[in-house]
């Protein structure tokens, strides 16, 4: 099916109006006891504002308008023009807290991706609720390595250009570096020649999404 608009407001910090489009696999509900992997995907930058096509042009909101077996239940939010992923985790968080009860859901394979500001955003989000996500994989973005001891039991897979002018490729090996330190499970791939787009590659790639499927956390919460 092709994916639903919807609309969610928190009140945390501040007042913050987030529309995300919502993707159900084509099968969803013929089984109404299976549960299913989900992923948040966070958009870059130029697709914020008040117009949720613009999400679809990039990652795995694009993914999901070509093909209807992908086979995750995807949140894809919006981030207002005035904010900044990272500055609105919180919300983020409280809508995950809305979501994922009103699915059938495995909360034991709920994972986390984003490009270039959704990066900062992943990194942030992850550090903020490290005991929510199976997996991350941060493309083109960057955090404070002081999170590493809080994200170093998730499996996390981080994707750079290495010709990135926009967001330096030194952004994301600084968080790789600290999560290597802290005894985290962290692969890194660096694209030759590649500048700022190395999600069109990553996203297009089965392998990143096989390997989600493998990352689960323990029923008990536990790691």
């Amino acid at each position: 099916m092709s994916q639903q608009p919807h609309t969610f407001d928190t009140q945390i910090t501040k007042t913050v109006h987030l529309s995300y489009l919502l993707y159900l696999p084509k099968n969803y509900g013929a089984n109404p006891a299976e549960k299913w992997p989900f992923i948040l995907f966070l958009h870059g930058r130029g697709e914020s504002g008040n117009d949720l096509e613009l999400v679809k042009k990039h990652g795995v909101a694009k993914i999901v308008e070509k093909r209807d077996d992908f086979p995750f239940v995807v949140v894809s939010p919006q981030c207002p023009n005035e904010d900044w992923w990272p500055d609105i985790a919180d919300s983020l968080d409280a809508l995950l807290d809305d979501v994922l009860p009103r699915y059938s859901i495995d909360l034991q394979r709920v994972y986390l991706t984003g490009l270039s500001m959704g990066g900062y955003g992943t990194w942030r989000l992850a550090a903020l609720r490290p005991d929510r996500f199976a997996a991350i994989a941060p493309i083109c973005g960057g955090g404070d390595t002081h999170w590493a001891l809080r994200l170093k039991d998730i499996p996390v897979w981080v994707f750079h250009g290495a010709d990135d002018e926009v967001v330096p490729l030194s952004e994301s090996e600084r968080m790789v570096r600290a999560l290597k330190a802290a005894g985290g499970n962290v692969r890194f791939t660096v694209y030759p020649g590649v500048q700022h787009d190395s999600w069109t590659q990553t996203y297009e790639n089965p392998e990143l999404f096989d390997w989600l499927l493998q990352q689960r956390k323990p029923s008990n919460g536990e790691r």
